[in-house]
């Protein structure tokens, strides 16, 4: 059972909410609310319970196996054939599509700088990008990760109050957002309920909280205060998409505006309430952005460092600085020529769209084998729940094969 809330200190929790809470979120967030008002807040909140359970599982295969999860997926393998194809469909996945959408995470705090300086800043664009690579690259590979742990709590604590400042500012009616947790579909909303939940189920994040809550506690007894560490900083997080969607809603749902992403949404909030929804938002920005730019890498050399180097906390560290530099130094790249690689972002979506259902099967298994758990095997609602959700997801991720493939528009 989670301890008492009123125990709680924020923990790897919160690098899961900084990690989901990236340029896409608040795109897809704002573009939600913008063109389908509160209608699709239930999106949300399933994501939000979704991420939770799944996370969940994760932490006390760690906890109790004192393993990571592609360390734990690859140890329940006894095929040498099967172990190498689970080991690159994760390379394959979470290394190049992270290396994919690194680049968005960039611009996405570039975004955010640009909001908050009122101005174009194309003149000086590349100074600003590799200044947020640097910062990402010293906070990664000079530090410790504590320290990282911090400043990402402390980010997405920024990110909770712009957002929750901006959404104040719009005098929400909250009958209307309650209204949005009754699950429904309007018109032409079905691409964007999917984008919602595929944008907070992020599959790297299971491994990169697995992996800090190990460094975080030491043996099982620490597992309650994993949970509740869980449960309120996905909480958190699933409350910051919220306001995002319910601030577009009420300022931006049927004015009409031309909506291309959160930038358009600072300048479009402006006039309506002045320079100070603009700062908050784009502080909210700035902050989604360099948290996912750190996020995203960080996930991929624990990954990288428990398929090649048996574990982060011991043996060679290369696998894990390789991981690293590669999502990062790509990312860099991709920002600084502006440019949206098509075709590597097509075959991340085909990889995560397998690759979700097959870690959300995995998880359901490790979380029941005995072995493994000893004690803390699933319970019957544990596996109803999990059960639900490899369902949900599998559909998922046939939707988001289909629509790269151009099968299903």
């Amino acid at each position: 059972m989670p301890m008492k809330l009123s125990a709680y200190r924020p923990g790897p929790g919160m690098m899961v909410s900084a990690a989901f809470i990236g340029p896409g979120t608040v795109t897809a967030c704002t573009l939600a609310g913008a063109n389908f008002g509160f209608a699709l807040i239930w999106a949300l909140v399933f994501a939000t319970i979704t991420t939770i359970i799944l996370q969940s599982f994760a932490v006390r295969i760690a906890l109790v196996s004192r393993m990571g999860l592609a360390e734990a997926m690859m140890a329940s393998i006894s095929s040498t054939i099967v172990k190498v194809l689970a080991a690159l469909l994760l390379i394959a996945a979470l290394l190049l599509g992270n290396a994919a959408y690194e680049a968005g995470n960039i611009s996405g705090a570039v975004l955010g700088v640009e909001a908050l300086a009122g101005t174009d800043i194309a003149s000086f664009r590349p100074l600003v990008i590799i200044g947020i690579a640097l910062l990402a690259t010293g906070l990664l590979l000079l530090s410790r990760p504590r320290w990282v742990e911090r400043v990402l709590i402390a980010l997405v604590l920024l990110m909770s109050g712009a957002f929750l400042s901006a959404f104040l500012l719009t005098r929400p009616d909250f009958a209307a957002i309650f209204s949005g947790f009754v699950p429904r579909i309007p018109e032409a909303g079905l691409l964007t309920a999917i984008a919602l939940i595929g944008t907070t189920i992020v599959p790297y994040n299971l491994f990169l909280h697995a992996a800090s809550a190990r460094r975080r506690w030491d043996s099982v007894d620490g597992l309650p205060e994993a949970q509740t560490d869980n449960i309120v900083s996905i909480g958190i997080g699933g409350l910051i998409s919220i306001t995002i969607l319910a601030t577009a809603a009420a300022s931006l749902f049927g004015t009409g505006s031309e909506i291309a992403n959160a930038a358009d949404m600072a300048r479009q909030l402006d006039p309506v309430f002045g320079s100070i929804a603009t700062l908050m938002l784009g502080l909210g920005l700035f902050a989604a952005g360099l948290t996912s730019a750190i996020t995203a890498p960080l996930a991929t050399g624990y990954i990288m460092q428990e398929i090649f180097g048996r574990s982060a906390t011991s043996g060679s560290r290369l696998p894990y600085i390789l991981g690293i530099a590669i999502v990062l130094l790509s990312g860099t790249i991709g920002a600084l020529l502006n440019y949206r690689p098509v075709e590597i972002i097509f075959v991340a979506q085909i990889a995560n769209g397998l690759l979700l259902p097959i870690i959300a099967g995995f998880l359901l298994y490790l979380a029941n084998n005995q072995d493994i758990l000893q004690d803390h095997v699933n319970d019957r609602k544990a596996n109803f729940a999990g059960i639900l959700i490899l369902l949900i997801t599998g559909l998922l991720g046939v939707r988001l094969i289909t629509r790269a493939l151009g099968i299903w528009p």
